[in-house]
């Protein structure tokens, strides 16, 4: 019983090092956090959350959570890609009023250097919709988001997500074919 009480346990923790982690070009190189590791290639792939707020300082962005993914470690920093962003549900409850109807239209969307991404939008009426209505606008908006993406590049397509104006484009576009209160970009993921 001494003899392993005597028995030292190898403290692991010692043998780590810090690594930064530092947002992709498009979000400013920032730093969005740090992270203990043995050996940097157990970095890859780990993924990191940040809000807008924490990358710009705009309070009014807080809602939106951007995900990121180590790509390459060089020295003690580890850099990242952007992965997808989501919108707190709490933000999206807010948006939604009775006597409205809510349209998600989900899409995969291909940008103009090959890169697919689907990308999932919700439109919100300022009064209620029929289904054959509803139906109608998830189509036209999925294909207006189908073209807009064709247009862009991947890092265009992603700044015009998070800052919102794919959404407003799209917006402005819809709201001739139905009264809409508001059109946004719920949800983003990045496919391999």
């Amino acid at each position: 019983m001494a003899k392993a009480r005597r028995r030292r346990v190898r403290d692991t923790w010692k043998e780590k090092t810090w690594y930064k982690i530092t947002s992709p070009k498009a979000f400013g190189e920032n730093e969005i956090g740090s992270t203990p590791s043995r050996d940097p290639n157990f970095l890859l792939k780990r993924r990191v959350e940040a809000t807008m707020r924490e990358l710009t300082g705009d309070f009014s962005k807080q809602y939106v959570k951007l995900k990121f993914q180590v790509s390459d470690v060089a020295g003690n920093t580890a850099h990242t890609k952007f992965i997808g962003h989501q919108v707190t549900t709490d933000y999206v409850r807010s948006m939604i009023r009775r006597g409205t109807s809510r349209i998600d239209a989900p899409v995969i969307v291909e940008t103009n250097d090959g890169n697919k991404m689907k990308v999932h939008v919700l439109a919100i009426t300022t009064r209620r919709a029929k289904s054959s209505q509803q139906k109608f606008m998830r189509e036209t908006i999925q294909e207006l988001v189908k073209n807009l993406a064709a247009e862009k590049s991947f890092t265009e397509l992603i700044e015009g997500v998070v800052t919102g104006k794919v959404a407003s484009e799209v917006y402005h576009k819809a709201k001739k074919i139905y009264p809409l209160k508001r059109v946004e970009i719920i949800k983003t993921k990045v496919l391999e």
